[in-house]
């Protein structure tokens, strides 16, 4: 029998997380069968020394594990799932997005109507139940600029209305992709370890002539595991390294130049406010400063996949 869904489940040492999602995507594997949509669930455990790969194989729901032996990038490990996979499409998830009830069919359902979409992003929602931005505008220097002026939330972000609409790039904590499509402009590029892995991805699609959708008919809880101690400071750096890397990729070196100042001056004005605001680190924003302006300084989460690669195996 042919598989439709393949479901497709990135995990780096946040188990409890992991099978939350597992329960989530067990729950929408039964509601798709209930109307003849054949799937499959694929997790891909990213050496996390925490249990995560024995959860993952002792959950009822999962049909193939791809435990790994040294940790690896975001865009690589989905890649390697989405040419494991065998569905004609394939829903990328990370171990902390939660599908809502009904998100896997809405989400399928939105690339069926439209053959020329080559992906499509459900809505994110945080813990609390707040909307989270999930889609925006490809990254250029007025995007750049319009954040700089505040006006990102009306500019930039897209991930707003209540119909399916056509973006430019879709968060990957939750997306669906057309494998066919996927393969055709040869899955993600594993230069981007982590961080603008799915804005290339999304930008390549549409140079080969295909579209992203936002389907706000398709929620997911995404709990964001993005953040550790004051100052995340190996995510700062990765974040603000691959940003640059796809600007020089898609765009001119004077382009490149434009976004990492107006970036900066972004940063620098919140890290001012948060000087008289409670709750907030201007230390932070700093660090996004320095690490905007030299993106080719410091060390990421590249190097600390490197670091767990050396150290010793649990």
């Amino acid at each position: 029998m042919s598989v439709e869904l393949s479901f497709c489940v990135v995990s780096t040492a946040q188990r409890e997380l992991l099978v939350r999602c597992l329960d989530a995507v067990a729950a929408e594997r039964e509601r798709l069968a209930a109307v003849g949509v054949s799937t499959e669930v694929l997790v891909l455990d990213n050496c996390s020394g925490d249990g995560s790969a024995g959860a993952a194989r002792d959950h009822p729901t999962t049909d193939l594990l791809i435990a790994l032996d040294s940790r690896r990038g975001k865009g690589e490990n989905d890649t390697l799932l989405l040419k494991r996979a065998r569905g004609r499409f394939c829903l990328l998830l990370n171990e902390d997005s939660e599908p809502r009830p009904g998100a896997s069919a809405a989400l399928l359902a939105a690339l069926r109507e439209c053959p020329r979409a080559g992906a499509a992003g459900a809505a994110l929602r945080r813990p609390d139940g707040s909307h989270q931005p999930s889609a925006w505008r490809f990254p250029t220097p007025w995007t750049a600029l319009a954040g700089a002026l505040v006006l990102h939330r009306w500019l930039t972000v897209q991930s707003r209305g209540t119909k399916t609409r056509r973006v430019d790039w879709a968060q990957s904590a939750a997306l669906i992709v057309r494998r066919e499509a996927a393969e055709q402009i040869d899955f993600f590029d594993p230069l981007f370890f982590v961080y603008s892995d799915e804005v290339d991805f999304c930008k390549r699609l549409r140079e080969a002539g295909f579209s992203t959708l936002y389907v706000p008919g398709a929620e997911a809880v995404h709990h964001e595991q993005l953040s550790t101690g004051a100052v995340p400071e190996r995510r700062i750096v990765e974040l603000s390294r691959n940003r640059d890397r796809y600007m020089r990729k898609h765009h001119t070196p004077a382009a490149a130049r434009a976004v990492r100042w107006l970036t900066a001056w972004t940063y620098a004005a919140r890290a001012l406010a948060a000087l008289g605001l409670p709750g907030h680190e201007p230390r932070r924003y700093w660090r996004h400063v320095t690490a905007t302006l030299r993106p080719g300084r410091g060390e990421g989460l590249r190097e600390a996949a490197l670091e767990h690669n050396r150290g010793p195996r649990l």
